[in-house]
């Protein structure tokens, strides 16, 4: 699947035009594109870099990126990232399991374009087909929060870095995996995981898309959203 991320995330950077403001995603595939831009800045292209993770910035620093922040720039041009999930036709997006969904959506919030790149196995009918929801969450008192979220999931479990600690976010939360069947409404679940007090945020993205580029067996298509 390495091949086709590669693919998918090459496709993507050929939007990127000089000047631009560039949100840098994080995950395995966003590593293909921040790659693919460390050569555009190498060969000349002027571009500033959002990162959405310490991991990203690092990653970028190394190839030369100039980087900035939202608070030097309150638009960003276009973003482009992965995702563990993207439903088809809406193209909500299930994402987090690189432990940095705050940030990503933050980021993709201040997008002008939010493209998105997977490989074909990330296409599902509908969220939570194969994956948890992460939902970030305030450690003071995580174990309440976590049997708040008890309600609405069929397992949660703190994601841990290692056999005795927790997995720590960029902004010092901790994230609970939320196992379910699938959703039905991913609009409404993500509302009433909004409401949860100790929630920080979770992977849920709705209607944040701008357009999906996905690679596979038969090449890259794009895919954009039926509704907006």
């Amino acid at each position: 699947m390495d091949h086709f991320k590669k693919l998918a995330a090459d496709t993507a950077v050929q939007q990127i035009k000089d000047g631009m403001i560039v949100g840098l995603g994080t995950g395995s595939t966003a590593a293909y594109a921040v790659d693919a831009l460390g050569k555009l800045v190498h060969n000349g292209c002027r571009i500033t870099g959002i990162p959405t993770s310490e991991q990203t910035a690092r990653q970028a620093r190394a190839l030369g990126i100039p980087l900035a922040t939202l608070g030097d720039y309150y638009q960003v041009d276009l973003t482009i990232d992965g995702a563990d999930e993207v439903e088809r036709g809406s193209l909500n997006l299930l994402k987090g399991r690189g432990g940095a969904l705050l940030r990503e959506k933050i980021v993709a919030s201040a997008s002008a374009r939010l493209v998105i790149i997977v490989d074909e196995t990330k296409l599902v009918d509908r969220l939570c087909s194969r994956c948890a929801v992460p939902v970030e969450v305030a450690p003071f008192g995580w174990q309440a929060t976590a049997r708040k979220l008890d309600k609405y999931s069929s397992k949660v479990a703190l994601r841990k870095a290692d056999e005795d600690r927790p997995f720590v976010t960029d902004g010092g939360n901790y994230i609970l995996d939320c196992a379910f069947e699938s959703i039905a409404e991913p609009a409404g679940l993500a509302i009433e995981l909004n409401n949860v007090v100790g929630v920080v945020d979770h992977g849920i993205f709705i209607g944040m898309t701008s357009e999906v580029i996905v690679a596979g067996q038969h090449g890259v298509q794009s895919m954009i959203a039926d509704q907006r």
